[in-house]
């Protein structure tokens, strides 16, 4: 299926490894010129390398986009160097803190920052450009945990913000044309991610949450979060606005408690 995407420009938030480093290839591999970026260098350019392999134009910003000014300089990067902007994939995200109780306000208020904060600010300086797009949308990656209750309050309630957020502005972003979109991925096993991890510290505790979460028996994988943003983002999703797409393989919990 040819999703319409050859020619435009996307600008992926937190894309130098994990999934948003393997949605900006799906895109680049469909056809987009991509705006990356990243806190660290050597992974940052490692990231860009691979993207230029496919052919398409890729601008690199590193850039703490939790620092005052660091989201706008990166939108305002992207433009410069690429000459337009059509997608914007807000995929930042993580948690402070741990359980409830041991938790203090302020890791609830970084977690909001890196997570719906973020969002609402590449948005914010996004819209200008998106506004001038034939077929301008926005995709931002939130979570099961956003409408599943599960442990680690602080990230779940973020995400369920996020996804709120998607809602209301598909709704307030429509006379533009600016779909608004979510894609809630549920555990996602990759080298390096925070599962990954887990499960080389404890692999008894994660066995026994894949036997018991996940009727497949695994969890799922990059490609497969990644291939689903892209469809979502592209002009083959034309009347797909305010909606929470949710890619987990029917996964029930959607985390663990840590000690």
């Amino acid at each position: 299926m040819n999703l319409g995407l050859d020619g435009k420009v996307a600008l992926i938030t937190g894309s130098s490894r994990g999934i948003g480093q393997h949605t900006a290839l799906t895109l680049a591999k469909e056809g987009c010129d991509v705006a990356i970026s990243g806190r660290t260098q050597a992974t940052l350019e490692s990231a860009a390398k691979t993207l230029r392999e496919t052919g398409r134009k890729v601008s690199a910003t590193q850039v703490d986009l939790l620092e005052a000014g660091g989201v706008e300089r990166f939108v305002t990067e992207a433009v410069s160097a690429l000459g337009r902007l059509d997608v914007v994939v807000a995929n930042v995200g993580g948690t402070f803190g741990g359980n409830f109780l041991d938790t203090p306000a302020s890791d609830w208020v970084k977690t909001f920052e890196v997570n719906l904060v973020q969002a609402v600010r590449v948005i914010q300086a996004a819209v200008p450009h998106l506004s001038k797009s034939d077929a301008p949308s926005v995709v931002i990656v939130a979570s099961i945990s956003g409408s599943r209750p599960g442990p680690r309050a602080q990230y779940g309630v973020a995400k369920a913000g996020e996804i709120q957020l998607a809602s209301a502005l598909s709704r307030e972003l429509a006379p533009q044309r600016i779909r608004v979109n979510t894609v809630s991925p549920g555990s996602i096993l990759w080298e390096g991610g925070s599962w990954h991890k887990r499960a080389s510290t404890m692999p008894d505790v994660i066995d026994d949450f894949v036997a018991r979460e996940f009727p497949w028996g695994r969890m799922g994988t990059l490609d497969e979060i990644a291939n689903v943003i892209t469809f979502v983002a592209s002009p083959r999703a034309s009347w797909v606005n305010g909606a929470n797409v949710v890619v987990d393989g029917a996964q029930g919990q959607p985390t663990i408690k840590l000690p």
